[in-house]
C-alpha cells in the first residue's frame, strides 16, 4: 500500500503491549501489524503547519509555522518549562485554552527510560506521556491543581536526577524489572520544601509498559529527512 500526507505523532493505547496507530491519507494504520515488514518513507519537500495548515519552509516547536509559533499558547516556552507558566495569575496567550490545559490537575512523575527521570504532564495525558517517552516503568510523584506548581516541583527534583531521556540508551534495550521507584520517590520527597511536599501523591502504583519490538538495533543512528529524503527498511520495533 502507498500513502501520501503529513506525518503526525502516532496515537497509542496501553494494552499488554502498546498499540500504535498512524493516521495518514484518510486512513488509520495499525502499526503493530506492520512489524517485521518493509516500509519506505519519502519526503516530498512540503511542510505544513499542524495548526493552520499553511505551507512553511521550516517548522517550529515540532510542527508550527512561525506566526502560530508566536501566538499559540501550546507553543509557549512554559510547555517545555512549566515553572514559567503564569495562567494561575491570569496571564496567558489564550486564557480559554489555559483553563482547559494549564489550570487543571497535573502530575509530576518518575519514569525509567531506562535511567530514572522526572517529568510533568496533565492528568489527561497519563499514560500517553509515559509511552511517548519510551518509559519501561513509571510512578506518580505529585499531583498539583495547576501547571506552574508541578513545574516548581520538577525544578526541585532536577537538582537530584535528570529530566531528559538518553534516546540512544533507550533504544539499546528495555528493563525487565523496575528499579525501586517507591524508595526513589520517598527519598526525593525529602528534598522538597514544605509548601511543595503537601502535593506528593499517595498513589505508589508502578506502571509497566511493554512495546512492540521484535529486535533492538545493533547500531543506533538518527535519520534527518532534510538530509536524507528517502529511506527504507524492515520495521523491527516501535
Amino acid at each position: 500500500m502507498e500513502y501520501h500526507g503529513n506525518l503526525l505523532k502516532m496515537s497509542a493505547k496501553l494494552n499488554d503491549t502498546v498499540e500504535y496507530y498512524l493516521s495518514i491519507d484518510g486512513k488509520e494504520i495499525h502499526m503493530n501489524e506492520v512489524l517485521n515488514q518493509k516500509i519506505e518513507i519519502n519526503f516530498m519537500h512540503e511542510i505544513n503547519c499542524i495548526n493552520c495548515g499553511r505551507k512553511t519552509s521550516k517548522s517550529f516547536f515540532q510542527g508550527y509555522c512561525y506566526p502560530c509559533f508566536n501566538k499559540l499558547p501550546q507553543a509557549d516556552q512554559s510547555v517545555v518549562n512549566p515553572e514559567l507558566n503564569q495562567a494561575h495569575l491570569g496571564i496567558s496567550k489564550d486564557m480559554e485554552w489555559s483553563k482547559k490545559n494549564d489550570l487543571i490537575d497535573h502530575y509530576v512523575y518518575l519514569a525509567c527510560t531506562p535511567d530514572i527521570k522526572v517529568g510533568v504532564t496533565r492528568y489527561t495525558q497519563i499514560p500517553t506521556r509515559w509511552i511517548d517517552q519510551g518509559a519501561d516503568f513509571a510512578i506518580k510523584f505529585a499531583k498539583t491543581p495547576y501547571r506552574q506548581l508541578a513545574g516548581l516541583i520538577e525544578v526541585e527534583l532536577k537538582n537530584h536526577l535528570a529530566d531528559k531521556t538518553n534516546w540512544r540508551k533507550m533504544l539499546s534495550g528495555s528493563l525487565d524489572k523496575s528499579p525501586d521507584l517507591v524508595s526513589y520517590k520517598d527519598e526525593l520527597a525529602s528534598y522538597l520544601p514544605d509548601e511543595l511536599a503537601e502535593f506528593i501523591s499517595d498513589d505508589d502504583t508502578i506502571t509497566q509498559i511493554k512495546y512492540p519490538i521484535a529486535a533492538y538495533p545493533e547500531k543506533i543512528k538518527s535519520i534527518n529527512l532534510d538530509k536524507t529524503a528517502g529511506f527504507s527498511g524492515i520495521l523491527k520495533g516501535i
